[in-house]
């Protein structure tokens, strides 16, 4: 049985509508994720097309026009992709026929799918990180204003999840604002390498026409254009991965986060209570809060180390330019950023309504957290520090150890006595800077695409 000949590169020869469906796979469902950027960047193809000279001005007006019409409805959910239609770019061609006549035929002129969903995937990349960039940066701001309501309750600290050294909350949470600011400086590495248009690279050899690739990433806003077209293809899943890379290194960071707000809101501990609406009750013990929201967002952290695993598998292995293999990370991509952004949404509300137990956590910070602090003040009476050790260790040994807890305090650029939280703010301000620049770039580019 042949399915329906709406594929763009039918021929008119018969095919199994199993091998059909094997081949189309999910296309038409992760497609939809796709369908405006696949719009937005025929849009700027048909825009140069017109420029050099290739098809009429009048038929790239109408060529735009029929694409943003298509746009508005793909943000809509109102521009379904059939599954006999393969995928989005069939269904974008097949509408700007059917409409357009014979004009709507001439938008595919001078490239191939295989540029046409990288632009796509690439210019869908760009927004993602962005908005998830967005995301982090409110995540840092929560933890900085936690930090400074917080900064001189005390908090033991462990290592080896034993009490080692006496901390802060404050000290506990610019860990957390500091890693996410470190992830921010990375997010402007990543975004570099999706800085490139590799519009014009067609199946991967160019194209035998006097196009403009230079007119197209001015008009999509990217600062360059990805010259080897080649390298476009081989460049597949090796951009993917890098932002999903970043956005599993976010996890990483949030991870410990929220494995310590578990840790410290039992009852052992007890550090800490999770707002209700965190929680959820069991299914037999009455009595029961379990902390769901936060050990979903924890698995979701792992999830995503696992989708960039994914990623890297599919793509490694193979020779240079296209291989049909590339359709299989489009899904796994989409659903990873989906759930990317669903957690760092999800956790932006935790941090303001996390209730300090702080009588709880002074009660844990005991003598011998300070035993390294007494050590030192044994240092500063004109002992060698190693002989202080030694005399710190016998005196808890005997149970004679009582420290003067307020002797000394690390007033080191970042100890618990000088968090830098104005250091911090002012590089969060500037990486949220950073990224919305980027943005009204974009927002920008596409008014003016659509407009001129």
């Amino acid at each position: 049985m042949r399915p329906e000949a709406t594929t763009l590169w039918a021929k008119d020869v018969p095919l199994d509508a199993a091998i059909h469906r094997f081949t189309v796979g999910e296309d038409p469902e992760t497609d939809l994720a796709l369908l405006a950027w696949d719009a937005l960047g025929s849009a700027a193809h048909a825009r140069m097309l017109a420029a050099t000279g290739l098809i009429p001005e009048a038929d790239a007006v109408l060529l735009v026009r029929g694409l943003r019409r298509i746009a508005n409805l793909a943000r809509q959910g109102a521009f379904p992709i059939p599954p006999h239609m393969e995928d989005g770019h069939t269904a974008i061609e097949a509408d700007l026929t059917r409409h357009l006549g014979p004009v709507g035929g001439r938008i595919h002129l001078g490239r191939s799918r295989n540029d046409q969903v990288i632009l796509a995937l690439r210019l869908y990349l760009r927004n993602a990180l962005v908005v998830l960039g967005l995301r982090v940066a409110d995540l840092a701001e929560g933890f900085l204003t936690f930090a400074k309501a917080h900064q001189d309750t005390p908090l033991p600290g462990y290592t080896h999840l034993r009490r080692a050294m006496p901390s802060t909350f404050g000290l506990w949470a610019t860990a957390f604002a500091e890693g996410l600011l470190e992830e921010l400086e990375a997010l402007q590495g990543v975004y570099g390498r999706l800085d490139r248009c590799p519009l014009g690279s067609a199946a991967g050899f160019g194209v035998p026409l006097p196009i403009d690739r230079e007119l197209t990433a001015k008009l999509l806003g990217f600062s360059k254009v990805q010259r080897s077209p080649i390298d476009v293809q081989n460049s597949r899943g090796r951009h993917e991965a890098a932002v999903l890379q970043w956005a599993a290194s976010v996890g990483g960071v949030l991870e410990k986060f929220l494995w310590d707000v578990s840790l410290y809101s039992t009852e052992e501990f007890g550090f800490l209570k999770l707002p209700d609406a965190f929680t959820t009750g069991s299914s037999i013990m009455p009595q029961k809060k379990n902390p769901d929201v936060v050990e979903l967002a924890r698995g979701r952290c792992r999830e995503l180390r696992g989708a960039a695993g994914l990623l890297e598998q599919i793509a490694s292995g193979l020779p240079s330019s296209y291989h049909r293999d590339f359709q299989l990370l489009k899904q796994p991509l989409i659903t990873a950023l989906r759930h990317a952004d669903d957690l760092f949404a999800v956790l932006k509300p935790l941090l303001p309504a996390l209730q300090v137990k702080a009588e709880a956590a002074a009660a844990a910070s005991s003598d011998e957290l300070y035993a390294a602090h007494q050590a030192y003040v044994l240092v500063q009476g004109g002992l060698p520090f190693r002989e202080a050790y030694r005399k710190v260790a016998q005196q808890i040994q005997e149970g004679t150890f009582a420290p003067d807890r307020a002797a000394l305090t690390a007033t080191h650029l970042g100890g618990a006595g000088n968090l830098a939280l104005d250091s911090l703010a002012a590089d969060l301000t500037a990486a949220r800077g950073w990224i919305e620049a980027k943005q009204k770039l974009h927002a920008d580019a596409e008014t003016a695409l659509w407009t001129a």
